[in-house]
């Protein structure tokens, strides 16, 4: 039987609690998906910790095939879902340590993670899981904050601050950092200013309203050329109207077709890793939310699916 098991061959409500009900393990897997539920380091709402299971819930209405791509994701890269990690909710230091063992496990074998977050913070154990294998890393990052503030109540570890800390602990290559969307108010000019000091390129939203994203693809694909890339979304550089199930919304963000439309154009990067985060399934009454995240892990999983059709020179791979 091919996984995974698609809506016509099961239906929707039926499921084995695993995303698109893919099994929990297969021989020469590529892609595997990861559930990250801590959430205790967020600075408003939380609830992110039941984002995993709630993302997987919604991806039972999604089809195996991306007719964009032209590719059926999961089945070229043989994809599992190898469940949550047994995060500790009231020690971040340990349930980073936690989550960076289980993505190092994954990247050191060529698999390629999908981390479904959680918050923001986590992203951090997911960058030290690279950098173990890769060096430091280039990193295209969605969102309306730059979460590089460095402390908050005199707290230096919060989902406000993993990128000045993936800095510090020379996890990226500064120049080949993309922080897109970024908006809102802020406490004060440096919180922006703070992510420039670091040698990041940030992309507010009105940027890219200026600028136009083909511009700034353009820009990317010159900088990052080659080099491992991770890619992190947090789920409110969308609109709230589109998402309102997180836990700092953003007013005057993108729209879900506008979204995906940026992120299919992501294909000629070498992306070692992916994470999703910030998705507050008890403020998403629709699941609209979810069914988003979900989404943009189908394309997530397209995006690593072109790599491997890639590297195995487009033809040992039947892609349909």
């Amino acid at each position: 039987m091919k996984y995974p098991l698609s809506p016509d061959v099961k239906p929707e409500f039926c499921t084995t609690g695993t995303f698109m009900r893919l099994p929990s393990s297969r021989e020469d897997a590529k892609l595997a998906i990861v559930g990250m539920p801590f959430d205790t380091a967020a600075s408003f709402r939380v609830g992110a910790r039941f984002a995993p299971q709630a993302i997987r819930q919604a991806s039972m209405t999604l089809f195996p095939y991306h007719p964009i791509h032209k590719v059926y994701p999961f089945e070229v890269s043989n994809a599992i879902d190898i469940g949550d990690v047994s995060v500790i909710p009231h020690n971040i230091h340990r349930s980073y340590k936690l989550i960076e063992d289980a993505m190092f496990g994954l990247i050191d074998k060529k698999i390629i993670p999908i981390g479904l977050g959680g918050d923001h913070s986590v992203t951090l154990a997911n960058l030290r899981a690279a950098s173990k294998k890769y060096g430091p890393v280039a990193m295209i990052h969605f969102d309306s904050h730059t979460d590089t503030w460095d402390t908050y109540y005199d707290e230096k570890y919060w989902h406000g601050s993993p990128f000045i800390r993936a800095y510090e602990e020379g996890l990226l290559i500064p120049n080949k950092v993309f922080q897109i969307g970024i908006r809102g108010t802020l406490n004060h000019p440096g919180d922006l200013e703070a992510s420039y000091d670091l040698g990041y390129n940030v992309i507010t939203t009105p940027d890219i309203h200026e600028r136009g994203f083909e511009s700034i693809l353009r820009k990317m694909k010159e900088v990052i050329g080659d080099t491992p890339c991770f890619l992190t979304f947090d789920i409110d550089f969308v609109d709230p109207s589109c998402a309102p199930g997180t836990g700092t919304l953003e007013v005057g963000g993108y729209n879900s077709m506008e979204t995906l439309k940026m992120i299919r154009t992501l294909t000629d990067f070498n992306f070692i890793g992916f994470d999703l985060v910030e998705v507050l399934p008890s403020y998403d009454p629709t699941q609209i939310t979810s069914l988003l995240a979900a989404t943009l892990v189908h394309e997530f999983a397209s995006l690593a699916t072109l790599k491997i059709v890639k590297e195995n020179n487009n033809c040992s791979i039947d892609l349909v």
